[in-house]
């Protein structure tokens, strides 16, 4: 890898601002197994009070966060309810059956965004047959729906629901932070409809470690043991603390930028042949699009713009991801954005396969 490449794979490849490595160079610490570490405990409070809830915990990453949830709010044999392309039952390498013994039952949504009622007709019956739903878990924004920001309303119809019916409500918020200068919605207001919030320092406001998991006083407690279980427990981890502090009190405003700096590059995708952006409206910092077989497979999408100097990830075998952050500048996005049209260009009239005559019918897939 050169300098010169323009890195857009994830939101995770960041690195420290020099303000932020000045600010953990200089973080008060203690043994945080023993609960002693102040700067953890600044972390979690401001954490917690973003969020309007009781108390919240500092773990290692948003997979253990997420699972921490599970654990704390389930028993072996239960079910979680969860959109079918969900971090939390796609990405966590089968962590609710291997860590917690509960079952995943994936609804299909609308690029990740579900209604209530496809819902109503999931609870299983009260009998011994069957395993008890438990948990509902949501994700925003929805990472495999595009970056979706998911619709208030939406959420606290099924949030309505699920208390109606005794189930508990789990929110993926590894990106929650998007959301919050996407929509303009508050921390609390989206939190007030979940039990338990997973959020990540990590990606979009770019410290180097860490996420926390929010909630009532109870369930934290809970989460403390079963961090520990996981092998969570951490000692002086008030130096990676302070990076997550520093980034919440200074970074979330400037995610407006990323979002502005996706829209440049899905306008490079949609200039571009045998690349089509799905979703087709881009909402945050996530571009997803498909490879057109003509072209060849994502891999070879995803070779052709680095030799191009632009990195994006290969998520499928015809699927791409780009994915705007601190770490590049709107200069370095229109840099990468007229190396994609480049890459990509149409080819001459000449070497165009003929286009079938359905493809004349606009709205006809």
């Amino acid at each position: 890898m050169t300098a010169a490449l323009i890195d857009l794979r994830s939101d995770t490849v960041t690195r420290p601002t020099p303000a932020m490595r000045a600010y953990m160079a200089k973080a008060e610490v203690g043994d945080d197994v023993f609960d002693e570490d102040p700067t953890i405990h600044e972390l979690q409070d401001k954490t917690a009070a973003y969020f309007g809830k009781e108390a919240s915990l500092f773990v290692p990453s948003g997979t253990m966060s997420n699972q921490i949830a599970v654990r704390a709010q389930t028993q072996p044999g239960d079910e979680l309810l969860c959109e079918t392309t969900a971090h939390v039952y796609v990405w966590e390498a089968g962590g609710p059956a291997a860590l917690s013994g509960v079952t995943c039952r994936p609804i299909d949504g609308d690029y990740g965004i579900l209604e209530v009622s496809q819902l109503r007709d999931k609870l299983r019956p009260a009998n011994e047959h069957y395993t008890r739903s438990r948990l509902v878990c949501l994700e925003n924004t929805h990472n495999r729906g595009g970056g979706r920001v998911y619709p208030l309303d939406k959420i606290a119809a099924i949030a309505n629901w699920a208390r109606s019916n005794n189930l508990l409500m789990h929110l993926d918020g590894a990106r929650i932070w998007n959301a919050i200068v996407a929509a303009g919605v508050s921390g609390k207001e989206w939190a007030k409809h979940f039990d338990s919030i997973s959020v990540c320092f990590s990606k979009g406001l770019g410290a180097p470690v860490g996420s926390c998991l929010v909630g009532s006083k109870e369930l934290i407690a809970r989460a403390h043991k079963i961090r520990k279980l996981f092998g969570g427990g951490m000692r002086q981890a008030g130096i990676i603390a302070a990076g997550a502090l520093f980034a919440l009190e200074n970074h979330v405003d400037r995610l407006a930028e990323d979002h502005r700096n996706a829209k440049m590059v899905a306008a490079a995708i949609a200039d571009s042949h045998g690349v089509q952006l799905d979703p087709p409206n881009v909402e945050t910092n996530l571009v997803w699009f498909d490879v057109d077989p003509e072209l060849g497979t994502a891999r070879d999408v995803q070779q052709l713009l680095q030799q191009h100097g632009v990195l994006v990830s290969s998520t499928g075998p015809q699927v791409c991801r780009a994915c705007t952050h601190i770490d590049v500048s709107a200069a370095q996005v229109e840099q990468a954005a007229d190396a994609i049209r480049k890459a990509l260009k149409a080819p001459p009239l000449a070497k165009r396969k003929p286009a079938p005559a359905r493809a004349a019918m606009p709205g006809s897939d």
